[in-house]
């Protein structure tokens, strides 16, 4: 018993030994320990790169023959383009343009493109550089027919200079067509006949998109195709009493309107879900009704789209003046608001910008469904037929009544 419990105890006094020599080993994993992964991970990194260039391979080529392909497309159609319009090869019909006095050569050959007769102006400004002609064109109305190439054009811009008499004339608010082809008769524009005829065959294929709203007119509906149109304003047409001069007269005064014409205008019919030409149609009643006191139009425009939306009576307008439209002798009663429902088939006169302005933005929260004027042109407004016709009643009684 004795002898093993020494042995034990010896036993038991050599683990101390055992465990302080393994301490003492040089092989010891301690805390500061560290294995560097940092090759690793670096040739890993460049492994995964060179997989992402390989996958990106192919789409970089497609995106390069894509691109060459596109741009070989772009280069021939404009080696195309530009090779018919230089020699002229076109449909042969003929485009009258104005070349005002002191143009330089780039805004000719934007006269040129907007009338048809060439497709790239920029080219025509390079050639007419080359060849040593800026500075050399006159001013005045040329015929071109567009299949006569560059040199044709330069040619008659050289030699057929039409140096045209020139005339100041003022177009009026309100007028109609007939009286503004009158006025243009008597100052030695065109005939009354060779402008209403002008206007039938004024062509608006070639025109900047922004004046597409032309194409919206519904030609088979109105007495005049651009009555409401042609913008008041005063202008200088050349005087020469031919269907050219009319022509230009009227593109003056169309492309007059599309200038006044805004975009944020524009984009407000949209928004009241109107058209160019019922916004014309409403501006020239409003123009009827209020010409000279702008400050009255919006509310005669708001008394008009109250009217318009009446759903328990028939939403006749009942503007006086719509009676006698084109003429007293002839109404058209498709124009007359007292017996027809709605707007008319299109404007019947030329209304100003605030009155395109007031069909545009009506006064806001204007409850009133009549109106009527005294003889001093007051406006007087009400929300009912009798009390309409009780204001009538005592203009008349006042000797102020213009009925």
């Amino acid at each position: 018993m004795n002898k093993d419990f020494e042995l034990n105890a010896d036993f038991e006094n050599k683990k101390p030994q055992a465990s302080k020599e393994a301490d003492d080993c040089d092989f010891v994993l301690g805390s500061d320990f560290v294995i560097d992964t940092s090759q690793e991970e670096k040739d890993l990194k460049t492994i995964r790169k060179k997989n992402h260039k390989r996958s990106k391979g192919p789409v970089v080529v497609f995106a390069w023959v894509a691109g060459i392909i596109l741009v070989s497309f772009a280069l021939a159609y404009v080696l195309i383009v530009g090779l018919s319009d230089y020699l002229g090869i076109g449909d042969g019909r003929i485009c009258t343009v104005e070349i005002a006095q002191g143009m330089s050569t780039k805004q000719i050959a934007e006269v040129l493109h907007e009338n048809g007769a060439i497709k790239m102006p920029f080219l025509f400004r390079v050639y007419s550089k080359l060849k040593g002609y800026d500075g050399t064109y006159k001013y005045g109305i040329f015929e071109f027919t567009n299949d006569i190439g560059y040199e044709g054009i330069v040619e008659k811009l050289q030699t057929e200079g039409a140096q045209a008499e020139t005339v100041t004339v003022r177009i009026p608010e309100m007028a109609t067509i007939n009286e503004i082809a009158a006025i243009l008769e008597e100052a030695g524009v065109c005939t009354v006949q060779e402008f209403k005829v002008a206007c039938q065959e004024y062509k608006t294929s070639d025109l900047p998109k922004s004046m597409s709203f032309l194409n919206d007119i519904p030609i088979e509906l109105v007495h005049y195709r651009f009555e409401g149109y042609l913008f008041p304003d005063t202008y200088r047409f050349y005087k020469d009493e031919s269907k050219d001069c009319a022509t230009l007269a009227i593109d003056k005064m169309l492309r007059n309107l599309d200038t006044k014409l805004t975009e944020e205008m524009r984009k407000r019919a949209q928004e009241m879900n109107r058209s160019i030409h019922e916004i014309l149609t409403m501006a020239s009643i409003i123009e009827l009704e209020a010409s000279g006191h702008p400050a009255e139009m919006p509310n005669v425009a708001a008394v008009f789209y109250n009217r318009l939306a009446w759903t328990d009576q028939p939403n006749l307008l009942g503007s006086s003046p719509t009676m006698y439209y084109p003429n007293e002798k002839n109404p058209d009663k498709r124009y007359d608001t007292n017996v027809t429902p709605g707007l008319p088939p299109g404007p019947l006169c030329a209304p100003s910008l605030n009155a395109i302005k007031a069909a545009l933005y009506p006064t806001e929260n204007f409850k009133y469904t009549y109106f009527v004027t005294d003889s001093d042109m007051k406006f007087y407004y009400n929300t009912s037929l009798e009390d309409h016709n009780a204001t009538i009643k005592a203009l008349k009684a006042q000797g102020k009544w213009v009925g």
